[in-house]
């Protein structure tokens, strides 16, 4: 059961969507019957089903709010034709979870709030995290699965680089104005990649500082220009506000040989290998001086260890260890 805030695979934004679809494939090219329940207008070699005929967040027309429910209701009604259910669509389906047919999985993607816990703390379903840092200690789960992406995507890039990414929402939890603080401290241009989704925080905060020479925003950046943008900086800023249940760009940039300079916060200490993909800093100044540092990483020994961890082929072998165990 995917999201369908946007179309799977996503065209630019949507991360639940690319790991679902990343999933769904996988699974499917190891001869696994899987039908796929996301927007109409997604493309997968699995079975496609669904109700939604696009993204909420890409047609005006739909509420978001009737869509979801019901297209929870339509894989529902189907449920007791699967072996198991596998839900990425947060917590309203956890609100049915006793209408549905077949044993539910649910991976976390992360938590909006404290609020929505007693919808996990009530339902009949088992949980993955995507970290060890994003788990609650008021829940039991069946394993973590880190994420894992498409390498053939992400080409190595070992040339020496100059500037400096940031690629995600621009929002102030992303650390956005910070990046371009450390860009600017460090004398490197800044190239900024990203769906805006604080507009007043973009306005006050960001859009002053884009000029198109130090600081460049090309805006939200989709898969066929990832790998390229990614594998053409010399490091990755994440200096985030908050604990990030994962950061798939972060993972992407590492196998693209691209080190990450990363804030010390949620998941970045389970991702980042110190020394070896990246440099993790709590603050402006460690940050700035990781930047000056960067070139002592290897690009070579950053790309082969982030390919080790985080396939898109682990990833599908760890979820069918865990298919196996809840089936059995």
């Amino acid at each position: 059961m995917g999201p369908i805030a946007w179309r799977t695979p996503p065209l630019h934004y949507g991360p639940w969507e690319l790991i679902t679809s990343l999933l769904a494939e996988g699974l499917t090219e190891r001869g696994i019957d899987v039908t796929l329940f996301a927007t109409l207008d997604s493309v997968t070699k699995a079975a496609l089903d669904g109700v939604s005929p696009t993204g909420y967040e890409e047609s005006a027309d739909l509420d978001g709010r009737v869509w979801e429910a019901l297209h929870v209701s339509h894989v529902l009604s189907r449920s007791g034709e699967f072996d198991l259910v596998h839900n990425h669509l947060d917590w309203l389906p956890l609100a049915f979870s006793r209408h549905c047919a077949a044993p539910l999985l649910t991976t976390i993607h992360g938590f909006s709030g404290p609020s929505i816990v007693p919808a996990y703390q009530r339902a009949a379903s088992s949980y993955v995290a995507i970290s060890d840092s994003d788990r609650s200690p008021l829940l039991s789960y069946v394993g973590t699965v880190h994420h894992g992406v498409d390498l053939t995507a992400l080409p190595v890039s070992l040339s020496p680089m100059t500037d400096l990414i940031a690629f995600g929402r621009i929002h102030p939890d992303k650390g956005t104005d910070l990046a371009i603080e450390i860009a600017a401290r460090a004398g490197r241009r800044l190239i900024l990649c990203g769906i805006v989704q604080d507009r007043s925080f973009f306005e006050a905060a960001v859009e002053p500082k884009i000029d198109g020479d130090r600081v460049v925003h090309l805006g939200s950046v989709g898969p066929a220009d990832r790998g390229r943008i990614l594998g053409s900086g010399a490091a990755l800023l994440h200096p985030i506000r908050f604990a990030e249940p994962f950061g798939l760009s972060v993972v992407e940039a590492m196998a693209c040989g691209t080190p990450v300079v990363a804030y010390r916060k949620g998941s970045m200490p389970e991702i980042v290998d110190e020394g070896v993909t990246g440099r993790l800093v709590t603050d402006l100044d460690e940050a700035v001086a990781a930047v000056e540092g960067i070139g002592t990483i290897d690009r070579a020994g950053c790309a082969r260890r982030a390919r080790e961890r985080f396939s898109a082929d682990r990833m599908v072998d760890d979820y069918l260890t865990i298919y196996r165990k809840i089936i059995s």
